[in-house]
C-alpha cells in the first residue's frame, strides 16, 4: 500500500530533520542554521528584504526548553513559522511579515 501525498509530506519533514540531526536525534545551532540556509533560502531572503535577520536569534527562540538543542517538536515549531509565511505569501502577503517570525529580543521575543 502506498502512502498518501499528505503522509509523504510528513515523512519528508522527518527526513529533513534527520538530515541535520546529531546521534542524540537533536539539531545543534550550527546544524539548524545550515539547514535554514540550504533548504529555505527564499524564506531567509524575504526576511532580509524586510530588514529582519531571522538567523540571528532563531536558535535561541526555538529552543523552548533551553537545553541547547532543537528536538523534533521544536523543529516542527520552526517549520510552522516558515509554512505560515509561505501561506501568507500565497494570499498576497509580504515575505517574512508575520510577528511570529520576528526574532528581535528587544521586542520581547
Amino acid at each position: 500500500m502506498s502512502h498518501t501525498e499528505a503522509e509523504n509530506s510528513v515523512m519528508s519533514m522527518i527526513d529533513l530533520f534527520h538530515e541535520y540531526t546529531q546521534p542524540d536525534d537533536t539539531i545543534d545551532e550550527p546544524g539548524l542554521l545550515k539547514m535554514l540556509k540550504e533548504k529555505f533560502p527564499h524564506f531567509l531572503e524575504g526576511c532580509y528584504k524586510q530588514g529582519k535577520d531571522y538567523l540571528s536569534h532563531v536558535f535561541e527562540k526555538k529552543d523552548q526548553n533551553k537545553d541547547g538543542k532543537i528536538d523534533f517538536s521544536e523543529f516542527l515549531s520552526l517549520l510552522g513559522v516558515v509554512a505560515t509565511d509561505y501561506h501568507n505569501q500565497s494570499h498576497g502577503g509580504e515575505p517574512c511579515s508575520e510577528e511570529d517570525i520576528e526574532t528581535n529580543p528587544a521586542k520581547g521575543q
